[in-house]
């Protein structure tokens, strides 16, 4: 059995490394991932989701090298679930509303932030690219 999941999006924070009891770095940091539609009356709808992804070793010290909040990615891994719900973590807002956030292990994480946003690069193959540049695309932060 397999199992793979696919994102792009922009960080929602900058990244955090942390290093565990063996040396080895992990990196955390958000992503936002969103999609927009026309409903029925026309009226334009936006849809934002949350990952939490953790990355590990020479990604993890890439990751937390080149990105910062707003920088786009391309994020390949697998979902982990709460131990307590079998499901997303789910948390309450400021304003009573109930959220979810989905965890993700990376497997890759690729730089896709546009020239002079942000370093960019590869991190599957810990090369940095070229500096990247703001798109002015919507940041749902």
């Amino acid at each position: 059995m397999y199992q793979s999941i696919t994102i792009i999006g922009r960080l929602g924070r900058d990244p955090e490394m942390k290093y565990m009891p063996s040396g080895d770095p992990v990196t955390s940091f958000s992503v936002a991932t969103d999609r927009a539609w026309n409903d029925r009356n026309g009226q334009r709808q936006k849809e934002t989701t949350w990952f939490r992804v953790s990355v590990f070793g020479k990604q993890a010290e890439n990751v937390n090298q080149y990105l910062h909040k707003g920088s786009m990615v391309l994020v390949e891994g697998r979902l982990t679930v709460d131990a307590k719900t079998g499901g997303p973590r789910t948390f309450t807002r400021q304003d009573g509303t109930v959220g979810a956030n989905f965890d993700l292990v990376a497997n890759t994480v690729r730089f896709l932030s546009p020239k002079g946003e942000s370093a960019g690069g590869d991190t599957g193959e810990g090369q940095p690219a070229a500096d990247h540049g703001e798109d002015g695309g919507d940041i749902p932060f």
